[in-house]
């Protein structure tokens, strides 16, 4: 018996919606990190991109456990001395709540080219609204 292998010319790719109204944020995440690098599939290959589009939305629902809403921080530098900026989970959740969800999920891909490449088929709206309607997204609702 040989071992399947996928090809990038045989990815069939679909667009799957997920609602992340009163989830809570890490194990969300894992479900769409799973669906975009294609790990569902039977056909997964460690090497090719062969997972789905996912378009998320409801992103200023999510929810985090314990007392991670006051302790949780997010960091960024601006490459200049002295230009570490941190910011609590409120603060981000306020002023662009997207990046919550995009951060923890881009945490579980590949750190190279190929998670690179599945992090842009990811979709985060804050509304319940998203223009990705003509692409025919099917509902996803996980186990969590």
């Amino acid at each position: 018996m040989k071992t399947f292998s996928l090809k990038n010319t045989e990815v069939v790719r679909n667009w799957v919606v997920f609602d992340a109204a009163d989830k809570v944020l890490g194990r969300f995440a894992t479900k769409i990190a799973d669906k975009l690098r294609g790990k569902d599939k039977p056909t997964f290959t460690p090497h090719v991109d062969g997972g789905d589009f996912v378009v998320v939305i409801n992103a200023d629902k999510v929810k985090v456990t314990g007392n991670k809403a006051e302790q949780k921080k997010y960091y960024k530098h601006s490459l200049y001395p002295g230009g570490l900026k941190e910011k609590s989970y409120k603060e981000v959740l306020e002023n662009n709540p997207e990046r919550i969800i995009e951060n923890a999920v881009k945490g579980m891909l590949p750190k190279n080219k190929l998670g690179k490449s599945m992090i842009k088929k990811l979709k985060i709206y804050s509304g319940s609204e998203h223009p990705h309607e003509s692409q025919n997204p099917t509902e996803w609702n996980p186990k969590i």
